[in-house]
């Protein structure tokens, strides 16, 4: 499948593939079917180019990470491609809700294959908490007024406080400016010109789609916990403000360790439950 040429200038790139327009719900289940039933390839051709503006949206949200954007691009084309291939027009979803698994998926293995000569992120955990701990220490920065201390983000992340530390210290020997050079020719910085005008809605209300997708898996699959699970999921994963393993502890006077184990045992069960969470996640997390 011939995509438009990433090139040095990101805004010419930009440019070509704003060019297809976006697909609504009707057309996009008619090619995908042709794609599945028939292995049309001008069909997922279509889903495909339709979609690519959606890549760059996603890859703009890792730029921090020291590599160039246009890298980025192109592994979320092949994860999207990939996810094109994969798509099952019958479940009920938009493809770029589907997608996201895949994009996300491809760019993160990228940047965590080009980061540093010394292998970093080699277990499920350390890859997620590569790309989590940034997040979780901006989060409680916002929350507290001050730099969160290592036991702060660990608790919150469930993992433990040598854990945060060494992989704080791999990711602060790279640089992450803001300002890092992302074209080829590393003269100019292209975040200002990755704006779309009304496409932030459309990403949004993907994103809500997407969102609604996983809770409405999630949500059924609760019926397989037992309380004490149900009320961790719903407090440490179902929300933006997750409380504490120790605060777990409290309410069912046990450790923090025993709330962590039945919190490890509660995602067991929901992966199991949710073919859809446990097969498209399992390559982000993997």
């Amino acid at each position: 499948m011939e995509l438009p040429s990433i090139t040095s200038t990101l805004d010419i790139y930009i440019s070509e593939i704003n060019r297809f327009p976006v697909l609504s719900a009707e057309e996009e289940f008619k090619l995908a079917v042709r794609f599945k039933k028939y292995n049309d390839v001008e069909a997922a051709e279509k889903l495909v180019v339709s979609n690519l503006r959606f890549v760059v949206k996603i890859a703009h949200e890792y730029r921090n990470y020291g590599v160039k954007l246009s890298d980025l691009i192109q592994e979320g084309n092949i994860g999207l491609m990939h996810a094109v291939k994969k798509f099952d027009p019958y479940k009920g979803y938009r493809i770029i809700s589907y997608a996201v698994w895949w994009i996300r998926a491809y760019i993160q293995n990228y940047i965590i294959k080009t980061w540093s000569l010394v292998k970093i992120g080699t277990t499920q955990a350390q890859r997620k908490l590569f790309f989590k701990l940034s997040q979780a220490k901006k989060r409680l920065e916002t929350l507290s007024q001050k730099n969160p201390e290592f036991g702060e983000i660990a608790e919150s992340l469930g993992v433990k406080e040598h854990e945060i530390e060494e992989m704080d210290l791999r990711l602060s020997h790279r640089d992450l400016s803001l300002d890092a050079y992302i074209s080829d020719e590393g003269e100019t910085s292209h975040i200002d010109y990755l704006t779309y005008k009304g496409e932030d809605q459309e990403m949004a209300l993907i994103k809500k789609e997407e969102m609604d997708l996983v809770k409405r898996n999630i949500a059924g699959a609760l019926t397989n916990l037992n309380e004490r699970e149900s009320y961790i999921v719903k407090h440490r994963i179902m929300t933006d403000n997750p409380i504490t393993l120790q605060e777990i502890g409290s309410k069912y006077n046990i450790t923090r360790e025993r709330a962590r184990q039945i919190e490890k045992q509660a995602l067991k069960k929901l992966r199991l439950a949710i073919p859809y969470f446990t097969k498209e996640k399992a390559l982000i997390e993997a």
